[in-house]
């Protein structure tokens, strides 16, 4: 019987990961638990296992007294006598229990505590393996669905994925392989739960260390990643090897390694972006394909005013603005997008501005300050809410005056603005017609191709 356990032991330390000695103490401790259920939890015992015999002792220890009042701690020095002939009074002595005699309730009670304390084992062992491989993709089978999100099988234990973390549009079915990224590992009592993504931008990341051999090596270094999960992603890219190309390596030949990374997610869009200290150019790569014709830094606003051609403001914002989007939280920047027209007629405004307050010798500032941008609306505003300038006065408006009618500005300038922006939004209505055609077509395509993939299954 002793080797029996002992080899049942040494079966489930293997066959579950367990350690043995962890598994030992369990057997211990439902051993003391059944005992105590059977006699009360004032008997003194002491259970170990015998490793020679691969058996569990139970070992019962009672005082020797001369009158016993508690038959269960007691024991009479006659008594104690025919098991020791040199027993003395308040000697401890040990008696060995059978553990057979425990009975069938206690024996019950141990075999659940055995269960319950291998089961709590094996959860730690699986929380603590995977807490050891946050962010990192597995890969498992799609189980079942339920309001949080999708339930994945890893094999020894179960991952969620959420409705937040999958990619819009992609769909899954009981059954279906998917890869996806650990996000957290959290211990509950129910077992560890694992939240797993497919739209975080360190899962981009993850998946450029596994195809792209300089990227796991740190030879290119992923500098920052924006996704719009499913649809578009930006990567910029660092060597730190001069005979590296950043963006070759993670291209790969015939473009085998980028393409490996857009099936996996589903068709997603990646441009590459190589990362520049300088943060212009950063922005001039982040913005590719666009031309761009010039670049303002504000480096205490972190805000970059970007002039591109006419023909290019499509481009430069892309289709809802995604072009522009992702390359402001790839650089964390602000990006303000101008067409050279439209900055050139700032630009004029600007200059007539400063020309004023030159002549009020008032800085340009406290007009901005005062809510007045362009020279139309210095030169259209009553003297009453032009005193409201810092420093001006009433001499200084009658000198803005005189300059302003030999300048010629005024209603004719306004007429201009209003042109331009009237021209602007025109430009930006057709754009959104367009976007909106381009986007039923794409909806008529997709719903095409769901009730095809419906028919087929």
């Amino acid at each position: 019987m002793g080797s029996e356990l002992k080899k049942a032991i040494d079966q489930i330390s293997k066959d579950r990961g367990i350690d043995r000695d962890l598994l030992i103490d369990t057997l211990e401790e439902a051993v003391r638990s059944s005992v105590a259920r059977k006699y009360g939890d004032a008997m003194d015992i002491e259970v170990n296992f015998n490793e020679d015999a691969g058996e569990i002792e139970v070992y019962q220890f009672k005082i020797v007294a001369e009158e016993v009042e508690d038959e269960i701690s007691e024991i009479t020095l006659e008594e104690a006598k025919e098991h020791d002939p040199n027993v003395q009074i308040d000697d401890e002595m040990g008696f060995k229990l059978k553990v057979e005699d425990l009975g069938r309730i206690a024996a019950q009670s141990a075999k659940q505590v055995i269960i319950q304390r291998m089961r709590d084992a094996e959860q730690e062992i699986i929380y603590d393996e995977f807490k050891n491989r946050m962010h990192e993709i597995v890969s498992g089978i799609i189980q079942r669905r339920d309001r949080t999100g999708w339930i994945i099988n890893l094999g020894r234990t179960e991952a969620v994925l959420p409705k937040g973390e999958q990619i819009p549009r992609e769909r899954y079915k009981r059954g279906d392989r998917v890869q996806s990224f650990i996000i957290d590992v959290q211990k509950e009592s129910r077992g560890p739960q694992i939240v797993v993504s497919r739209s975080h931008p360190d899962y981009m990341t993850a998946l450029f260390k596994r195809e792209v051999p300089e990227v796991d090596d740190a030879t290119v270094k992923i500098m920052g990643v924006a996704r719009d999960p499913g649809l578009r992603a930006k990567v910029a890219v660092n060597s730190l090897d001069r005979d590296v190309d950043p963006v070759g390596a993670c291209v790969g030949i015939r473009g085998s390694r980028i393409q490996n990374i857009v099936q996996e997610l589903r068709g997603e869009r990646i441009d590459i972006v190589v990362w520049s200290q300088d943060i212009a150019k950063y922005a001039q790569n982040a913005l590719s394909p666009a031309v761009i014709t010039r670049i303002a830094v504000d480096e205490e606003e972190k805000t970059l005013e970007v002039v591109v051609p006419d023909d290019q403001l499509t481009v430069a914002i892309g289709r809802k603005g995604q072009n522009v989007k992702l390359a402001s939280r790839l650089l964390g920047w602000k990006i303000d997008v101008f067409t050279e027209s439209r900055y050139g007629e700032m630009n004029a405004a600007s200059k007539g501005l400063d020309q004023l307050a030159s002549v009020a010798e008032i800085p340009v500032d406290n007009f901005i300050s005062a809510g007045f941008e362009t020279v139309s609306q210095v030169a259209n505003a009553s003297e009453e809410i032009l005193m409201s300038i810092s420093g001006m006065t009433v001499s200084k408006v009658s000198d803005m005056k005189s300059a302003i009618m030999l300048l010629g500005i005024g209603d004719a300038e306004e007429n201009t603005v209003e042109e331009v922006e009237t021209e602007i939004q025109v430009e930006t209505e057709e754009q959104v017609e367009e976007i909106a055609v381009e986007e039923a077509e794409q909806a008529e395509e997709i719903e095409e191709t769901e009730t095809k993939v419906s028919e087929e299954e």
